[in-house]
């Protein structure tokens, strides 16, 4: 079967499995889940920073590098404070990437430079723990040493992750294998937008590529 069809059987077996689950992805499902792709076009979303291409393809949304960019990242239009949300990546080996979560971009801070925590997804080792892009702190994730956490993404293949944000905590699992258990002191970003990251690149390297899928959040800020 072709990759394409993989894609898109996958995207609809997500909302498939969601009680209660409307026939437009973006409705809710009973229990909350809401699909934050609609597997056709990029509605919901805009991009920041950055030259990078995003695009879509066989139900997948597709990040391509471009020489010489700067980080890149497509933003969801709404913004979040408390959520749960899965996803599926697969990245080009030699591309570093993320998801932004809880981020903002504001032109009067760093020329509106989009900044925030990021779940990480490399094929390092550092897969899943929680970086601050552009927050002059570094690391949130300050121990990266558990062995099986560095172990759990997988090069050349989906890998599936769960991201969980209630108050400061932060946790993350990648293919099911607990990562980030991180009580943030130090973002001060209780809420933002989604971002999805094409990293930059040094010219004469690339283009290289990033694929996301069955994006899905549930909203567990207190109405």
């Amino acid at each position: 079967m072709k990759s394409g069809a993989i894609c898109l059987m996958a995207l609809i077996g997500i909302v498939a499995q969601m009680p209660g689950a409307a026939a437009q992805a973006a409705e809710p499902a009973e229990d909350g889940w809401v699909s934050m792709f609609d597997g056709k076009t990029l509605d919901g979303w805009i991009q920041r920073n950055g030259t990078a291409t995003y695009r879509v393809e066989d139900g997948c949304i597709v990040g391509k590098t471009t020489e010489g960019s700067p980080n890149s990242f497509l933003c969801s239009e709404k913004e979040y404070g408390d959520f749960e949300m899965t996803f599926e990546v697969k990245v080009d080996d030699a591309l570093n990437s993320g998801v932004q979560i809880r981020s903002v971009s504001k032109p009067e801070i760093k020329n509106s430079r989009v900044h925030g925590p990021q779940v990480e997804i490399a094929t390092n080792g550092t897969a899943g723990y929680i970086y601050g892009e552009a927050l002059d702190t570094g690391w949130l994730s300050e121990d990266r040493s558990n062995p099986a956490a560095n172990e759990a993404f997988k090069k050349g293949e989906w890998n599936k992750y769960r991201v969980r944000a209630v108050g400061k905590s932060i946790k993350t699992w990648v293919n099911d294998v607990p990562v980030a258990d991180l009580v943030d002191e130090k973002s001060n970003m209780p809420s933002g937008f989604i971002g999805l990251q094409v990293h930059g690149i040094k010219k004469e390297t690339g283009p290289y590529e990033v694929r996301w899928r069955n994006l899905a959040i549930k909203d567990l800020t207190e109405k």
